[in-house]
């Protein structure tokens, strides 16, 4: 085969590619049957379910799927309508006899994507080693064969589960309103009745089955987010909940319209956590995550463990019981006593509990956090090299140990995931060429937003004077 979308490689958990280069029955089929023959030889005859999204036939290809595992004598179970991912890992999670799980999606991706998502027998990600056994094992000709398939009610027992972690009583007793973005993705319809049901006056947008996200990237960020911040305004809502494509990311919005930081909704979290609902234990964040969380943790008595980029890494933190959550620097928030995953009806949910049992609004909450915590100011910059170029910067960023930056000494220079170099005063830059592209990916936080940019302009410079 020569065709470049001929070539199938997967990512970190999973394999997504447009529409319009590859992403097709015929490729979906090549993975299914290489799914079916890897899961088949490990675990004969076990469960493995099937979840899709909004996007473009995802439907009919999570039916593919699933005749195809169950040819192999798998028991392929699949949602009956559109759900979130995290709902099929839950799912996953309480069944013994299930030991994995695929979901037709791609996540916070533009329309023109398609995508697969791979997940253990916990709901988990797969490791490394078993996305190489099935990429080795796809064929330019998959089985024909199909087998019996069930679909059934994935996300009603899931949905049933949320609402017995928080508490409901206080929540109907505020009866606080709520506009919901799931934007066009697989969380639509599913928070906004679940918080209905708990008692929430809400308001749902972005609720039309649009194949092309009416415009928008499911993805829940500025500016992708406006329409939900200025519903909040106009609607006098108490907050507004938004919820990537697959619904395993969620951000807030305050009641004056404003998107919060991670650094602000995951301190907030933690702290719903430990003083209502009695967690203690480890926070385990990512490297390029926000100080302020680190600082949080501290003050509740939870220690933080800090691991390089990546989902993977977190979760095998969570194979230790004394995680109570994990959290990525883009907000998504795993609670492993709940899931091994990230799950952003879940933080919606926290969210809305923290509002009720509070009787204050977001914006008093946040400056109440802010007060004891600080504030910091977060920013990205992407260098994109030749690819000579980019392989010669891996080639010496071992060996890169800057006295300075920006007129700051480092306290600690660390290189377990590129270069990053620590400050006294908690600001930090961290350095990571891109595992999957020639880009270098600079990150920096400091006390204000002149800081933050003097350290990513010594950085940068780093980088293009470092080869």
């Amino acid at each position: 085969m020569d065709r470049r979308s001929d070539i199938i490689r997967f990512g970190i958990d999973g394999w997504q590619a447009r529409f319009e280069d590859g992403f097709d029955a015929d490729s979906v089929a090549r993975v299914a049957d290489a799914l079916g023959l890897v899961w088949a030889d490990a675990a004969p005859g076990a469960t493995i379910y099937v979840g899709y999204d909004t996007r473009h036939d995802a439907r009919d290809l999570a039916l593919l799927i699933a005749g195809i595992l169950a040819s192999y004598g798998l028991v392929a179970k699949v949602s009956d309508v559109p759900c979130p991912t995290p709902a099929v890992s839950w799912c996953c999670s309480r069944d013994d006899a299930a030991y994995g799980a695929v979901i037709v999606t791609a996540s916070e991706l533009p329309s023109e994507y398609g995508g697969l998502l791979v997940r253990g027998f916990d709901g988990g990600p797969v490791s490394r080693g078993f996305l190489d056994n099935v990429e080795q094992a796809i064929s330019a000709a998959p089985t024909q064969a199909r087998g019996a398939f069930e679909e059934i009610d994935l996300v009603g027992p899931y949905l049933a589960d949320l609402a017995s972690l928080v508490d409901g009583a206080s929540i109907a007793a505020r009866r606080p309103r709520v506009v919901v973005d799931a934007m066009c993705g697989s969380g639509t319809g599913h928070l906004a009745g679940l918080l209905s049901d708990l008692g929430c006056d809400v308001i749902e947008i972005h609720v039309e089955p649009r194949e092309d996200f009416g415009g928008i990237h499911p993805e829940p960020r500025d500016p992708w987010a406006d329409a939900c911040e200025q519903a909040v305004v106009v609607h006098g809502a108490d907050m507004g909940l938004l919820l990537d494509g697959d619904a395993d990311r969620a951000s807030i919005v305050d009641e004056r319209g404003n998107l919060l930081p991670a650094r602000v909704i995951v301190p907030m979290l933690l702290g719903n956590l430990v003083m209502s609902h009695g967690a203690h234990g480890r926070v385990v964040t990512t490297l390029t995550c926000s100080a302020c969380i680190a600082r949080e943790a501290a003050r509740l008595g939870c220690e933080t463990t800090s691991v390089p980029v990546g989902f993977s890494r977190i979760y095998r933190e969570t194979l230790d019981s004394d995680v109570i959550m994990g959290v990525e620097e883009y907000g998504g928030v795993c609670v492993p006593s709940h899931l091994r995953e990230r799950d952003g009806l879940l933080v919606c949910l926290l969210a809305v509990e923290m509002l009720a049992r509070s009787g204050k609004t977001v914006s008093t909450m946040t400056e109440e956090l802010e007060a004891i915590i600080g504030t910091m100011s977060y920013a990205r910059r992407d260098i994109r090299l030749e690819s000579a170029a980019s392989q010669a910067f891996r080639n010496v960023l071992p060996g890169l140990n800057p006295g300075e930056l920006a007129g700051k000494l480092p306290v600690e220079v660390s290189h377990a995931d590129g270069l990053r170099a620590q400050f006294e005063d908690d600001s930090w830059v961290l350095i990571r060429p891109s595992r999957t592209s020639s880009v270098v990916r600079v990150y920096a936080e400091a006390t204000d937003a002149r800081d933050r940019d003097a350290l990513l302009a010594a950085a940068c410079e780093l980088v293009r004077s470092g080869f």
